[in-house]
């Protein structure tokens, strides 16, 4: 899953770094602007699914489940401080994706029992994406054991680049990726390594 900045550092505009990691293979695109207002949201999620939906690759929406539902993305991922999970489950339709953000095993239990359809766990090397992250590393070791307490499909996240996303894959885990995509001068060509990798 790549997870989407603003302003990639690349230059280009967001809607053709994301048509670029389409094609380069990326199986899932969470539009993340932690800035936007509602309006300038929605209009980003339907430039984006312009270029997701044809392709048959899932578009959610970072934390926002009434931009997610009214531009009629593919899903939503929340975290510990939005909407819960149980919620939003009752206020969407078959078949729509909920992610929830945790490293917890308890709590993915929980997030499982409510109607969590996938997990992201981090951070999993330490990220400078979020306040107060960038020298907490919980490791591949948490992110199987999220793994095995859910019985989801987990995504590590956090640090990851093509030269340690291999020790989340040996989890059974995919990965989530921000900065590494987001800040390379070739985006496609990290999704290529990633992917490779995976293998």
């Amino acid at each position: 899953m790549v997870l989407t900045h603003p302003q990639p550092a690349c230059g280009r505009p967001l809607e053709e770094v994301v048509a670029e990691c389409v094609r380069a293979g990326a199986t899932a695109i969470q539009l993340r602007d932690k800035t936007a207002g509602s309006r300038a949201l929605f209009a980003a999620a339907t430039r984006l699914l312009a270029i997701t939906a044809p392709a048959g690759v899932p578009l959610v929406v970072n934390d926002r489940l009434d931009v997610s539902l009214a531009a009629g993305a593919d899903g939503v991922h929340l975290g510990p401080n939005d909407l819960p999970v149980g919620a939003a489950r009752t206020l969407a339709p078959p078949g729509f994706l909920i992610g929830y953000s945790t490293d917890d095993p308890d709590e993915a239990r929980r997030a499982r029992a409510a109607g969590a359809d996938y997990l992201g766990v981090g951070a999993v090397f330490g990220t400078r994406s979020k306040p107060g992250l960038a020298d907490e590393a919980i490791g591949p070791d948490r992110v199987r054991a999220v793994l095995d307490a859910s019985r989801l499909p987990c995504l590590g996240i956090g640090g990851i680049t093509p030269d340690n996303a291999a020790s989340v894959y040996a989890t059974g885990a995919g990965v989530a990726v921000l900065s590494a995509v987001m800040s390379a001068p070739d985006p496609a060509r990290v999704v290529r390594d990633l992917l490779r990798l995976a293998r």
